[in-house]
Protein backbone atom coordinates (compact mmCIF):
# COMPACT_ATOMS: atom_id res chain seq x y z
CA UNK A 1 0.00 0.00 0.00
CA UNK A 2 1.83 3.25 -0.80
CA UNK A 3 1.98 6.48 1.16
CA UNK A 4 -0.39 9.42 1.18
CA UNK A 5 0.95 12.27 0.07
CA UNK A 6 1.82 13.09 4.01
CA UNK A 7 2.21 10.74 6.84
CA UNK A 8 3.04 11.58 10.37
CA UNK A 9 5.72 9.33 11.82
CA UNK A 10 5.31 9.08 16.14
CA UNK A 11 7.60 7.30 18.04
CA UNK A 12 5.94 6.15 21.75
CA UNK A 13 6.50 3.77 24.57
CA UNK A 14 4.69 1.47 23.19
CA UNK A 15 5.83 1.19 19.65
CA UNK A 16 5.55 3.41 16.36
CA UNK A 17 2.40 4.83 14.74
CA UNK A 18 1.78 5.90 11.42
CA UNK A 19 -0.99 8.57 10.17
CA UNK A 20 -2.12 9.29 7.07
CA UNK A 21 -3.40 12.36 6.14
CA UNK A 22 -4.28 14.40 2.75
CA UNK A 23 -6.05 17.62 2.57
CA UNK A 24 -7.95 17.60 6.15
CA UNK A 25 -5.30 16.59 8.99
CA UNK A 26 -8.51 15.04 10.23
CA UNK A 27 -9.25 12.41 7.63
CA UNK A 28 -6.62 9.57 9.01
CA UNK A 29 -6.55 7.33 11.98
CA UNK A 30 -3.23 6.28 13.63
CA UNK A 31 -1.91 2.79 12.42
CA UNK A 32 0.27 0.54 14.67
CA UNK A 33 1.75 -0.61 17.01
CA UNK A 34 4.48 -1.15 14.89
CA UNK A 35 7.92 -2.62 15.47
CA UNK A 36 6.15 -5.18 18.32
CA UNK A 37 5.75 -2.81 20.90
CA UNK A 38 9.44 -1.31 21.43
CA UNK A 39 9.73 1.44 22.93
CA UNK A 40 10.66 3.94 19.88
CA UNK A 41 12.57 7.18 20.31
CA UNK A 42 12.32 8.48 16.71
CA UNK A 43 10.79 7.52 13.30
CA UNK A 44 12.07 8.98 10.32
CA UNK A 45 12.08 8.84 6.42
CA UNK A 46 13.35 9.03 3.11
CA UNK A 47 11.18 11.55 1.44
CA UNK A 48 12.61 10.09 -2.46
CA UNK A 49 11.43 6.56 -2.05
CA UNK A 50 9.32 6.65 1.49
CA UNK A 51 11.64 3.80 3.48
CA UNK A 52 10.88 4.08 6.83
CA UNK A 53 13.57 3.70 9.56
CA UNK A 54 11.97 3.69 13.94
CA UNK A 55 14.84 3.57 16.11
CA UNK A 56 14.40 2.55 20.23
CA UNK A 57 15.13 -0.24 22.65
CA UNK A 58 16.04 -0.52 25.79
CA UNK A 59 17.60 -2.58 28.62
CA UNK A 60 15.46 -5.46 28.01
CA UNK A 61 15.68 -5.33 24.08
CA UNK A 62 18.91 -3.91 23.35
CA UNK A 63 18.91 -1.37 20.96
CA UNK A 64 17.85 -1.92 17.29
CA UNK A 65 16.98 0.10 14.27
CA UNK A 66 13.52 -1.33 12.52
CA UNK A 67 13.19 -0.27 8.83
CA UNK A 68 9.90 -0.45 6.36
CA UNK A 69 9.70 -0.20 2.68
CA UNK A 70 5.90 -0.58 1.94
CA UNK A 71 4.69 2.39 3.97
CA UNK A 72 4.93 0.33 7.28
CA UNK A 73 2.75 -2.92 6.38
CA UNK A 74 5.88 -5.24 7.23
CA UNK A 75 9.25 -3.99 9.23
CA UNK A 76 12.88 -5.49 9.66
CA UNK A 77 15.15 -5.49 12.93
CA UNK A 78 18.36 -4.65 12.86
CA UNK A 79 19.49 -5.47 16.39
CA UNK A 80 22.69 -3.41 17.58
CA UNK A 81 22.95 -4.35 20.99
CA UNK A 82 22.35 -6.89 23.87
CA UNK A 83 19.80 -6.85 26.38
CA UNK A 84 18.73 -8.73 29.53
CA UNK A 85 16.13 -10.47 27.69
CA UNK A 86 19.70 -12.04 25.88
CA UNK A 87 21.56 -13.03 29.51
CA UNK A 88 17.95 -14.83 30.16
CA UNK A 89 17.84 -16.93 26.75
CA UNK A 90 21.58 -17.44 27.19
CA UNK A 91 20.80 -19.46 30.49
CA UNK A 92 17.17 -20.39 29.44
CA UNK A 93 16.25 -23.16 26.11
CA UNK A 94 12.65 -22.92 27.32
CA UNK A 95 12.92 -18.77 27.29
CA UNK A 96 15.02 -18.90 24.24
CA UNK A 97 12.80 -21.26 21.99
CA UNK A 98 9.53 -18.75 23.53
CA UNK A 99 10.82 -16.19 21.88
CA UNK A 100 12.95 -17.60 18.95
CA UNK A 101 16.26 -16.37 20.12
CA UNK A 102 19.17 -17.41 18.91
CA UNK A 103 22.91 -16.46 19.88
CA UNK A 104 23.70 -14.45 17.26
CA UNK A 105 26.55 -11.55 17.54
CA UNK A 106 25.45 -7.99 18.10
CA UNK A 107 27.51 -5.79 16.50
CA UNK A 108 28.24 -3.08 19.18
CA UNK A 109 28.06 -5.60 22.02
CA UNK A 110 26.57 -4.27 25.11
CA UNK A 111 27.82 -0.80 24.71
CA UNK A 112 24.72 1.25 24.59
CA UNK A 113 20.83 0.39 25.48
CA UNK A 114 18.56 2.71 22.92
CA UNK A 115 19.04 4.28 19.62
CA UNK A 116 17.97 7.70 20.48
CA UNK A 117 17.48 9.70 17.46
CA UNK A 118 17.97 9.24 13.75
CA UNK A 119 18.70 11.62 10.75
CA UNK A 120 19.06 10.82 7.05
CA UNK A 121 20.69 12.84 4.65
CA UNK A 122 23.37 12.62 1.36
CA UNK A 123 22.79 8.72 1.56
CA UNK A 124 23.98 8.35 5.19
CA UNK A 125 21.70 7.34 7.96
CA UNK A 126 23.10 8.46 11.86
CA UNK A 127 21.80 7.20 14.67
CA UNK A 128 22.28 9.10 18.35
CA UNK A 129 22.58 6.66 20.93
CA UNK A 130 22.23 6.00 24.55
CA UNK A 131 25.06 6.30 26.60
CA UNK A 132 25.89 9.05 24.02
CA UNK A 133 27.62 8.24 20.79
CA UNK A 134 26.81 8.79 17.04
CA UNK A 135 26.48 5.94 13.90
CA UNK A 136 26.35 5.94 10.91
CA UNK A 137 24.96 3.67 8.06
CA UNK A 138 25.75 4.12 3.98
CA UNK A 139 23.77 1.16 3.37
CA UNK A 140 20.25 2.14 4.52
CA UNK A 141 20.86 0.69 8.35
CA UNK A 142 22.13 -2.39 7.11
CA UNK A 143 26.12 -1.96 8.52
CA UNK A 144 27.22 0.68 10.96
CA UNK A 145 30.32 2.19 12.08
CA UNK A 146 30.68 4.34 15.32
CA UNK A 147 32.12 8.26 14.86
CA UNK A 148 34.83 7.79 17.42
CA UNK A 149 35.63 11.64 16.77
CA UNK A 150 32.35 12.03 18.72
CA UNK A 151 33.33 9.43 21.39
CA UNK A 152 36.63 10.44 21.85
CA UNK A 153 36.33 13.85 22.35
CA UNK A 154 39.06 15.17 24.82
CA UNK A 155 35.58 16.21 26.76
CA UNK A 156 34.03 13.35 27.00
CA UNK A 157 34.69 11.87 30.47
CA UNK A 158 33.56 14.93 31.87
CA UNK A 159 30.60 14.57 30.03
CA UNK A 160 27.30 14.78 32.90
CA UNK A 161 24.06 12.82 32.07
CA UNK A 162 20.72 14.70 32.09
CA UNK A 163 17.15 13.40 33.74
CA UNK A 164 16.97 10.57 31.04
CA UNK A 165 20.35 10.14 31.15
CA UNK A 166 23.58 10.65 28.84
CA UNK A 167 21.75 11.24 25.20
CA UNK A 168 22.74 12.16 21.83
CA UNK A 169 18.86 13.37 21.13
CA UNK A 170 19.32 15.47 18.41
CA UNK A 171 21.30 15.18 14.90
CA UNK A 172 21.39 18.17 12.39
CA UNK A 173 22.72 17.86 9.04
CA UNK A 174 23.49 20.80 6.22
CA UNK A 175 21.45 19.73 2.99
CA UNK A 176 24.26 21.71 0.80
CA UNK A 177 27.53 19.93 2.59
CA UNK A 178 27.71 16.61 3.54
CA UNK A 179 30.54 16.89 5.97
CA UNK A 180 29.14 19.35 8.24
CA UNK A 181 26.88 17.87 11.37
CA UNK A 182 25.64 19.29 14.50
CA UNK A 183 24.58 17.20 17.34
CA UNK A 184 23.32 17.95 20.62
CA UNK A 185 24.22 15.60 24.20
CA UNK A 186 22.24 16.08 27.31
CA UNK A 187 24.19 17.48 29.03
CA UNK A 188 27.58 18.05 27.26
CA UNK A 189 26.52 20.40 24.90
CA UNK A 190 26.34 21.05 21.16
CA UNK A 191 28.92 19.85 19.25
CA UNK A 192 30.00 20.12 14.98
CA UNK A 193 31.83 18.76 12.83
CA UNK A 194 32.96 20.19 9.61
CA UNK A 195 35.06 17.45 8.31
CA UNK A 196 32.13 14.35 7.97
CA UNK A 197 32.91 13.59 11.90
CA UNK A 198 36.46 12.88 11.99
CA UNK A 199 37.01 16.03 14.48
CA UNK A 200 34.46 17.50 16.83
CA UNK A 201 34.13 21.37 18.03
CA UNK A 202 32.25 21.71 21.53
CA UNK A 203 30.05 24.94 20.36
CA UNK A 204 28.56 26.49 23.74
CA UNK A 205 29.66 29.69 24.07
CA UNK A 206 27.89 32.90 24.86
CA UNK A 207 27.96 35.71 22.54
CA UNK A 208 29.34 38.66 23.78
CA UNK A 209 25.98 40.51 23.81
CA UNK A 210 24.98 42.61 27.01
CA UNK A 211 22.28 40.04 27.22
CA UNK A 212 24.03 37.47 27.27
CA UNK A 213 26.51 38.59 30.11
CA UNK A 214 24.20 37.60 33.29
CA UNK A 215 23.36 33.78 33.40
CA UNK A 216 21.80 32.05 36.24
CA UNK A 217 21.18 29.07 34.80
CA UNK A 218 22.13 26.70 38.07
CA UNK A 219 23.58 23.92 36.30
CA UNK A 220 25.61 25.77 34.13
CA UNK A 221 29.41 26.12 33.58
CA UNK A 222 30.64 29.08 35.28
CA UNK A 223 33.46 29.80 31.96
CA UNK A 224 31.13 31.73 30.03
CA UNK A 225 29.03 28.94 27.70
CA UNK A 226 25.17 28.62 27.62
CA UNK A 227 24.64 25.69 29.84
CA UNK A 228 25.32 22.22 28.39
CA UNK A 229 21.81 20.81 28.42
CA UNK A 230 20.81 21.43 25.67
CA UNK A 231 17.54 19.95 24.89
CA UNK A 232 16.53 20.33 20.85
CA UNK A 233 18.06 22.05 17.97
CA UNK A 234 17.45 23.21 14.22
CA UNK A 235 18.87 24.81 11.60
CA UNK A 236 17.11 27.38 9.50
CA UNK A 237 16.96 27.23 6.09
CA UNK A 238 19.31 29.15 3.58
CA UNK A 239 22.90 29.21 3.03
CA UNK A 240 23.65 30.87 6.53
CA UNK A 241 24.42 28.39 9.36
CA UNK A 242 21.46 29.91 11.57
CA UNK A 243 20.80 27.53 14.72
CA UNK A 244 17.97 27.55 17.04
CA UNK A 245 17.78 25.56 20.58
CA UNK A 246 15.79 24.77 23.27
CA UNK A 247 18.14 24.63 26.47
CA UNK A 248 17.11 23.63 29.49
CA UNK A 249 17.74 27.10 30.07
CA UNK A 250 16.37 29.35 27.58
CA UNK A 251 15.80 29.84 24.16
CA UNK A 252 18.67 30.67 22.43
CA UNK A 253 19.80 31.76 18.57
CA UNK A 254 23.17 31.14 17.00
CA UNK A 255 23.91 33.29 13.56
CA UNK A 256 27.59 31.59 13.00
CA UNK A 257 26.83 27.76 13.51
CA UNK A 258 27.05 27.31 17.29
CA UNK A 259 30.23 29.21 17.82
CA UNK A 260 28.73 31.55 19.74
CA UNK A 261 24.74 31.74 20.91
CA UNK A 262 22.19 34.80 22.04
CA UNK A 263 19.68 34.35 24.48
CA UNK A 264 16.23 34.82 22.80
CA UNK A 265 14.11 33.78 25.66
CA UNK A 266 12.86 36.95 26.78
CA UNK A 267 9.12 37.28 25.99
CA UNK A 268 8.15 33.90 26.29
CA UNK A 269 6.65 32.91 29.99
CA UNK A 270 9.03 30.26 31.14
CA UNK A 271 12.44 29.50 30.34
CA UNK A 272 12.12 25.96 30.29
CA UNK A 273 10.88 23.46 27.28
CA UNK A 274 11.88 20.74 25.02
CA UNK A 275 10.77 20.77 21.69
CA UNK A 276 12.02 24.20 18.56
CA UNK A 277 10.94 24.16 15.22
CA UNK A 278 11.61 26.63 12.12
CA UNK A 279 9.92 27.41 9.15
CA UNK A 280 10.83 25.51 6.12
CA UNK A 281 11.38 28.67 3.87
CA UNK A 282 11.70 31.71 6.88
CA UNK A 283 14.47 31.45 9.07
CA UNK A 284 13.43 34.05 11.11
CA UNK A 285 10.01 32.45 11.65
CA UNK A 286 10.29 29.34 14.88
CA UNK A 287 8.10 27.89 17.15
CA UNK A 288 7.98 26.48 20.78
CA UNK A 289 5.84 25.17 23.37
CA UNK A 290 6.97 26.47 26.64
CA UNK A 291 6.29 24.64 29.89
CA UNK A 292 7.02 25.90 33.43
CA UNK A 293 10.18 24.55 34.55
CA UNK A 294 12.22 21.68 35.77
CA UNK A 295 10.93 20.98 39.30
CA UNK A 296 7.21 22.66 38.65
CA UNK A 297 5.65 20.11 36.83
CA UNK A 298 6.89 20.00 33.53
CA UNK A 299 3.61 21.18 31.98
CA UNK A 300 2.34 24.32 29.94
CA UNK A 301 1.95 27.80 32.61
CA UNK A 302 -1.22 28.20 34.36
CA UNK A 303 -1.91 24.29 32.86
CA UNK A 304 -3.31 26.62 29.17
CA UNK A 305 -1.78 25.30 26.67
CA UNK A 306 -0.19 27.34 24.17
CA UNK A 307 2.62 27.24 21.08
CA UNK A 308 4.83 30.57 20.97
CA UNK A 309 5.76 31.56 17.65
CA UNK A 310 8.48 34.24 16.69
CA UNK A 311 8.31 36.18 13.21
CA UNK A 312 11.52 37.89 13.75
CA UNK A 313 13.88 35.59 15.02
CA UNK A 314 13.49 35.68 18.28
CA UNK A 315 12.99 39.55 19.30
CA UNK A 316 9.69 39.22 20.00
CA UNK A 317 6.96 36.18 20.84
CA UNK A 318 3.05 35.68 20.28
CA UNK A 319 1.16 32.94 22.33
CA UNK A 320 -0.99 30.99 19.22
CA UNK A 321 -3.68 29.12 21.74
CA UNK A 322 -7.19 28.42 19.33
CA UNK A 323 -8.07 25.22 19.56
CA UNK A 324 -5.84 24.41 22.77
CA UNK A 325 -6.46 23.05 25.75
CA UNK A 326 -7.07 26.08 28.14
CA UNK A 327 -8.13 24.57 31.36
CA UNK A 328 -6.43 21.42 33.50
CA UNK A 329 -3.65 21.23 30.77
CA UNK A 330 -0.93 19.04 32.29
CA UNK A 331 0.71 17.51 29.33
CA UNK A 332 4.35 17.30 28.47
CA UNK A 333 5.42 17.74 25.27
CA UNK A 334 8.74 15.64 25.04
CA UNK A 335 12.17 17.69 23.02
CA UNK A 336 11.17 15.32 19.57
CA UNK A 337 7.69 15.36 19.46
CA UNK A 338 7.04 18.28 17.37
CA UNK A 339 7.61 18.90 13.79
CA UNK A 340 6.73 20.47 10.98
CA UNK A 341 5.92 20.59 7.25
CA UNK A 342 7.16 22.18 3.53
CA UNK A 343 3.80 23.13 2.83
CA UNK A 344 2.31 26.98 2.09
CA UNK A 345 1.14 27.82 4.81
CA UNK A 346 3.36 25.44 6.63
CA UNK A 347 1.94 22.68 8.78
CA UNK A 348 2.67 22.39 12.50
CA UNK A 349 1.93 18.83 14.45
CA UNK A 350 3.17 17.72 18.06
CA UNK A 351 2.27 15.07 20.27
CA UNK A 352 2.09 15.07 24.32
CA UNK A 353 2.81 12.58 26.64
CA UNK A 354 -0.67 11.92 27.29
CA UNK A 355 -1.33 10.13 24.24
CA UNK A 356 -2.80 13.40 22.07
CA UNK A 357 -1.66 14.39 18.52
CA UNK A 358 -2.75 18.15 17.54
CA UNK A 359 -2.19 19.70 13.84
CA UNK A 360 -2.23 23.16 12.77
CA UNK A 361 -2.24 23.83 8.90
CA UNK A 362 -1.73 27.60 9.09
CA UNK A 363 1.48 28.04 10.70
CA UNK A 364 -0.51 27.60 13.92
CA UNK A 365 -2.98 30.03 14.48
CA UNK A 366 -5.36 28.28 14.48
CA UNK A 367 -4.76 23.78 16.60
CA UNK A 368 -6.90 20.81 16.09
CA UNK A 369 -6.73 17.66 18.39
CA UNK A 370 -6.60 15.06 15.48
CA UNK A 371 -5.20 11.55 17.49
CA UNK A 372 -6.01 10.62 20.79
CA UNK A 373 -5.07 7.79 23.66
CA UNK A 374 -1.76 6.71 22.03
CA UNK A 375 0.88 5.87 24.49
CA UNK A 376 3.20 8.14 25.53
CA UNK A 377 4.20 10.16 22.40
CA UNK A 378 8.09 10.18 22.28
CA UNK A 379 8.78 12.05 18.62
CA UNK A 380 6.90 13.24 15.73
CA UNK A 381 7.85 13.39 12.17
CA UNK A 382 6.49 14.31 8.76
CA UNK A 383 6.59 12.32 5.58
CA UNK A 384 5.32 14.98 3.16
CA UNK A 385 5.57 13.43 -0.55
CA UNK A 386 3.89 15.10 -3.38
Amino acid sequence: MPLDEMTLLIGTTKGAFLMRSGKDPNNGAPRGPFCDGWPINHVIADPANGTLWAGGGGDWTGAGIWSSQDAGETWALTRLTRGTMDDWAAEDPDFAQMINWTDTPLPFADTFSQIWSLAYDHGTLYAGTKPAGLLASGDGGKTWRRLDGLTDHPSAKAWNPGAAGLVLHTIVTDPDNPKKLWVGISAAGVFATEDGGATWQRRNRLSNTQACQHHDHPAAPRDGETGHCVHNMVRGAGPDDLLYQQNHHGVWRSGDGGRSWDDITDGLPSTFGFPIRVHPRDPDTIWTLPLNGDSAGRFPPDAAAAVWRSRDGGKSWQDLRRGLPQEGCFFTVLRQAMAGDTRDPAGLYFGTNSGSVFASRDEGDTWGEIARHLPTILSVEVLDQR
